[in-house]
């Protein structure tokens, strides 16, 4: 029979599931955001700028935009830091040089750049989260 107090129940546990499912969707939007961003480091995918003839030649790794140790590569990550947020990034001085450019260097946004890429999927993922957490519910 219905009461209340079992109805005060069911939307409290509704509310741990949609929290639960939007966060798993979330890790797995980020990791896909995450991946693409290292990924397309050191292609021209993105129709970034063309290097220079003299940092080509330099470069032990030719014409590889943003690509010389993988060390930028490396410091891509994400964190989830609640059922509603998600950040990409890099705490690399160097990604935010390319990712936004410098008075040197033009902008070569691979972190933006993944996730407009990756948009769809991503959307499509979030999406199925929410219903996933109304239907564990």
């Amino acid at each position: 029979s219905f009461t209340l107090l079992g109805f005060a129940a069911f939307l409290t546990q509704t509310v741990v599931e949609i929290d639960l499912a939007q966060r798993e969707a979330l890790e797995r939007a980020a990791k896909i955001v995450e991946k693409e961003a290292k990924r397309v480091i050191g292609t021209y995918d993105y129709g970034w700028p063309p290097l220079k003839p003299e940092t080509i030649a330099r470069k032990a790794t030719g014409d590889s935009p943003l690509l010389e140790t993988g060390d930028l590569r490396k410091s891509i990550g994400h964190k989830v830091m609640s059922s509603s947020e998600a950040q990409v990034g890099s705490d690399s001085d160097k990604a935010i040089w390319h990712e936004l450019g410098t008075s040197r260097i033009p902008p070569r946004p691979f972190l933006m750049g993944a996730a407009v890429h990756k948009e769809g999927e991503v959307v499509r993922i979030l999406g199925e989260g929410s219903v996933k957490g109304l239907v564990r519910s």
